[in-house]
């Protein structure tokens, strides 16, 4: 079911920071930054050859991931993404399955213009999935 490993997402307490450490020090292509305000980040990309890493800062004290944050001021893995061909297929073979998607259960669209869900970690050993149509 599950595709291409299509992003690993990082928690960061200060955006400009972050980007200027992969810029300036590991000498990768940072996006501009973009507010996502559905899903209470501002979000950069770091393109690699064979993936990217999601930077993301917390748009307020209601985000998502201010209290991942607060449990882990430096910041940290946040979520792994994967491609799915069909979304709205992958999230009722999922529920099917007992997985549980977080949210209101429809997905959303995301940084990439296209629908993403996010699985509960406690169903995929510890760690916040998000699937993306590809």
């Amino acid at each position: 079911m599950i595709g291409r490993l299509n992003h690993v997402a990082i928690a960061v307490p200060d955006l400009e920071a972050a980007s200027a450490l992969y810029r300036q020090t590991l000498g990768a292509e940072v996006s501009q930054a973009v507010d996502l305000i559905e899903h209470g980040v501002r979000t950069v990309f770091v393109d690699l050859p064979n993936t990217r890493i999601e930077l993301l800062e917390a748009l307020g004290d209601d985000s998502p991931i201010a209290a991942f944050l607060a449990r882990n001021p430096a910041g940290g893995v946040h979520h792994i993404c994967y491609e799915v061909e069909d979304i709205e297929a992958a999230r009722k073979r999922l529920e099917a399955q007992g997985a549980k998607v977080l949210g209101d259960g429809q997905a959303k669209i995301g940084a990439h213009g296209k629908p993403v869900l996010f699985l509960h970690p406690k169903d995929f050993c510890g760690t916040l999935i998000e699937i993306e149509e590809a």
